[in-house]
């Protein structure tokens, strides 16, 4: 019988044939925490009393969450960070460097590899082929002590498209109506592997799927290792990395769902549950107060591009606030190089550095009672920005570039015509 990808990556990890349901005890590639997680689990390693990391190239720690540190307690959260990386060896991507996942796509995830991440958004590397997985911080500790932890090898559904997106759809909008399809626990711990024509999904399209296959409740999201994979890894200086991978033929699937692309319309997340999911031109009574391009699910190159292309020439709505943050050192640079900072500049945005602040409500955009967001980020649970009296609709970057500029939630075909 043939294999799944998640099943194939499992089952080398772990030095046997694996089956859904089993439990097996794995190898980990790589293994790290950001800051808000970071401090936990290296508590818990402590507590473990093994004096080491399995191996410092491949156990990192990144400042992303609360960066630069907006209070003392966070500040020394990160002394404590450096000062256990110091001692251990262990490797740190420091402050306005991006965030975790997207440097972990940029520089370190390959195709094969079996990562665990003190962040639900870890599965953000399956665009690329790895298994990869958010864990909790006892976990994470054993993980970057010995290089191998334990998992339930998960059944897999398959999500198959076909077709090209329509003007003004994107990722975002496919997996947010899957979400919405599914439920927001539909496939709790389920592996999430994509497949059909994926020609018409680029790496950063994918990266977007992968990282909201947790907000379906999946272990993970895969895409298999193609040619657009060797792309990705070349323009980044990294083409030894590929290798092909993808799943078996007669590969066995629990549940298998099909999309058409261009069947697809912009959709938005309502308040406050990610699966609240509605046609964006349903909402064009709802008023923002803010809207946040950026994050782990939507703050490359490509969706600042997009959001740029409607703010071009424009100005933001009066009594809306528009924060873009790009989500890595180099996406800052080439958005800067092709001039879509000054877009934004000139349309009235704040750019803010490289990192996830308004995203968690740590800092930098926290909002006010009754206060409503228009975010490209993949949560909108009360108090996720930091405030349980506001409210939080998700989109994509071409939908929020819209509702700036309209200042209420907008479809973005309305505002491209």
């Amino acid at each position: 019988m043939g294999k799944t990808l998640a099943e194939k990556i499992l089952s080398e990890h772990a030095g046997k044939d694996v089956r859904p349901g089993q439990l097996v005890v794995a190898k980990v590639d790589l293994a790290f925490a950001q800051d808000g997680t970071g401090p936990l689990a290296i508590r818990q390693w402590e507590k473990l009393g093994v004096g080491k990391v399995f191996d410092p190239e491949r156990v990192w720690f990144f400042f992303d969450h609360a960066a630069p540190a907006p209070r003392r307690e966070l500040a020394n959260d990160h002394a404590f960070m450096r000062d256990f990386s110091a001692k251990t060896g262990a490797r740190v991507s420091e402050v306005g460097e991006g965030i975790s996942h997207q440097i972990v796509a940029e520089r370190l995830a390959k195709p094969g590899m079996l990562i665990t991440g003190a962040d639900s958004h870890t599965c953000t590397a399956g665009a690329l082929g790895a298994f990869a997985t958010g864990v909790g911080s006892t976990d994470a500790a054993v993980a970057m002590a010995l290089g191998k932890t334990w998992f339930r090898v998960p059944e897999t559904f398959l999500v198959k498209v076909k077709g090209k997106f329509g003007p003004g759809v994107s990722a975002k909008d496919l997996i947010l109506q899957f979400i919405g399809d599914i439920g927001a626990d539909g496939a709790t711990y389920k592996a999430l592997e994509f497949g059909g024509e994926l020609e018409n999904l680029d790496m950063e399209a994918r990266l977007t799927i992968a990282n909201m296959a947790v907000e379906a409740g999946a272990k993970t999201g895969l895409f298999p290792a193609d040619e657009e994979t060797r792309r990705w890894l070349a323009k980044h200086g990294r083409e030894e990395d590929y290798r092909e991978l993808k799943p078996d033929p007669d590969a066995q699937y629990e549940r298998v769902f099909e999309y058409d692309l261009g069947q697809l319309e912009p959709v938005v997340a309502a308040p406050h549950t990610v699966d609240n999911v509605h046609p964006a031109k349903d909402l064009g009574n709802v008023k923002v107060n803010q809207v946040y391009i950026g994050t782990c699910t939507n703050g490359r190159v490509s969706d600042l591009r997009a959001a740029a292309q409607i703010l071009k020439g424009k100005k933001v709505a009066p009594g809306v606030r528009l924060i873009v943050v790009p989500a890595s050192r180099r996406v800052w640079k080439e958005a800067q190089e092709e001039g879509l900072l000054e877009v934004f500049f000139d349309a009235g945005a704040l750019i803010l550095a490289p990192g996830c602040g308004p995203c968690v409500g740590v800092h930098e955009g926290v909002l006010a009672d009754g206060e409503v967001v228009l975010s490209t980020q993949n949560r909108n649970f009360k108090g996720r920005m930091g405030n349980p009296n506001a409210f939080i609709y998700l989109g994509s970057p071409m939908t929020a570039a819209a509702s700036a500029l309209r200042g209420y939630i907008t479809d973005p075909r309305e505002v491209l015509k």
